[in-house]
């Protein structure tokens, strides 16, 4: 048992340094600015592997801060996650209250000192309707941005309490809104006198006001071939969509690199 043990150790060892030197090797090379994830295959990993959902939901945590790490390395400055829609709320209490459990929980390891946001110098920001959480959940939202607005390296999107058709929506509401009141003559009659460009409704975009670039690959996982509410505006003609088949738990390097190669073919061929 002890050999087995020290062969698994020199195994791990010998493909963390692989790893890393692929990174090295990837990082010469164009490196997309802004990468999304919808996480998707918790639940189906769980019941794959006859445990409870919720422990499916705390590998994907385990998984989220492994890609993030590999992004970091490779010197993604943005990376998006789809970590909570708003149908979410619509799952069964035990599973949306373990899933806040695990929300507030995570945040603190990820945000405190020597948590990986602060070894790896990330910004997060929380995106969506955080005000639809519980006050706990808020509040931990509100520490892990307090805790990480001076890191500089790079950003962590977190949408939670979200949908790319209500982003939209509330972007649309607020330009027409800006508008009126741009509009407004001296005895308080409302018109708009310019028309409402796509500009305005970008400007007024969630993901713009936390300043995030083009959006250069989405990937979703699971093997589902669907969008699912996720960034349907950002999604553009240069936006590289990956649908891979690995549950979310399992992402690692090793189905990320095709992904990144492919990035650089298409940004060399052009």
């Amino acid at each position: 048992m002890p050999v087995l043990t020290f062969a698994q150790r020199l195994s791990e060892t010998t493909l963390d340094r692989l790893q890393r030197a692929l990174l090295t090797v990837l990082r010469a090379g164009p490196i997309p600015q802004h990468v999304a994830f919808v996480m998707d295959g918790n639940r189906r990993y769980a019941r794959n592997k006859g445990m409870k959902v919720i422990q499916g939901h705390v590998d994907g945590f385990v998984a989220l801060r492994r890609v993030l790490e590999i992004c970091s390395v490779l010197g993604v400055k943005f990376v998006t996650v789809y970590a909570f829609a708003i149908d979410n709320f619509k799952r069964p209490k035990e599973e949306v209250d373990g899933l806040m459990r695990l929300a507030e929980k995570g945040l603190i390891e990820l945000c405190t000192r020597g948590g990986l946001l602060a070894e790896h110098g990330v910004r997060l920001n929380a995106v969506g309707k955080i005000n639809l959480f519980p006050p706990e959940i808020q509040a931990a939202l509100a520490r892990a941005e307090e805790l990480t607005k001076d890191n500089h390296r790079s950003v962590l999107n977190l949408c939670m309490s979200y949908s790319s058709r209500d982003e939209i929506a509330t972007a649309v509401e607020e330009t027409i809104h800006d508008a009126l009141q741009e509009g407004r003559t001296d005895d308080c009659r409302s018109s708009i006198r310019r028309p409402i460009t796509e500009k305005d409704i970008d400007d007024r975009l969630l993901m713009t006001k936390v300043n995030s670039p083009p959006l250069d690959i989405l990937i979703r996982t699971s093997g589902v071939n669907r969008l699912s509410d996720f960034l349907l505006w950002q999604c553009n003609d240069n936006t590289q969509i990956h649908f891979i088949e690995t549950f979310w738990p399992d992402m690692g390097f090793l189905d990320l690199l095709p992904i990144i190669l492919d990035h650089q073919r298409k940004v060399w061929s052009r």
